[in-house]
């Protein structure tokens, strides 16, 4: 696949180790990309949990992961991933048998179905406070055993950099991603603050489902596009 006919400017508004690895593969394509993270994530005391009482584990995100002590488990055993980014956490953390999903939940919750059966024992879910989705509850109604285990919790940036604002002024991105209902409340917010409401109307809003776009709705926006994390590389394309 050739690289887009022009170099976009590219603004990601995810925490900057959720953004990293895809900062650094957009500039290496080219384009010049800001980071405007919205949201800052913080660890959650959790609850004393026996691992051994679990026959698989499920990651939705890799701050899952962080936040986890996870020298106690069983590295064996089946751990399920939404996406690339949390498969190659878990298994720099020495999990082995990681299966994993294409970056959405609903994909997830079919391996699972696929992979584990109701009656193959209790299921760890370890999610952040606020989730896009209720694969825990989705998958009891389904008769599986499932335990949701909060680690990590979001807050709302509410600040931002004034020169990195000035600048954005006055070369405003092609494209922004929002990746969750949270993130585009703390975004609608931020730019409210800002005074920036009129001047993204050539710009391109990326959201990951309905109800994050819906939050942005507001914006006059050039077009809006629905993604999975995954994707973001190939909706330059149908820029």
């Amino acid at each position: 696949m050739e690289v887009t006919k022009n170099n976009m400017h590219v603004l990601f508004t995810r925490p900057l180790e959720d953004s990293e690895a895809l900062i650094l593969k957009f500039r290496d394509l080219g384009h010049k990309v800001s980071h405007m993270p919205v949201i800052q994530i913080e660890k959650v005391e959790y609850e004393k949990i026996n691992f051994l009482d679990y026959k698989a584990i499920i990651f939705t995100s890799v701050n899952a992961l962080k936040f986890l002590d996870t020298k106690l488990i069983d590295k064996k055993i089946t751990c399920f991933c939404v996406g690339s980014s949390t498969e190659k956490k878990a298994l720099s953390l020495g999990f082995q048998n990681v299966i994993a999903a294409e970056g959405n939940v609903r994909t997830l919750k079919e391996l699972i179905l696929q992979n584990f059966n109701s009656s193959d024992g209790k299921m760890l879910y370890v999610s952040g406070e606020i989730t896009s989705s209720e694969l825990d509850k989705n998958l009891v109604s389904l008769g599986y055993n499932v335990k949701r285990l909060i680690n990590y919790t979001s807050k709302p940036n509410q600040q931002l950099d004034e020169t990195f604002i000035e600048k954005l002024k006055l070369n405003m991105p092609d494209i922004v991603y929002v990746y969750s209902q949270n993130s585009a409340l703390s975004f609608f917010k931020l730019i409210n603050n800002y005074k920036l409401n009129d001047f993204w109307m050539n710009t391109n809003l990326m959201c990951i489902s309905e109800k994050t776009s819906a939050v942005l709705n507001k914006i006059k926006w050039k077009k809006i596009f629905l993604f999975n994390p995954g994707e973001e590389e190939f909706l330059l394309y149908k820029i």
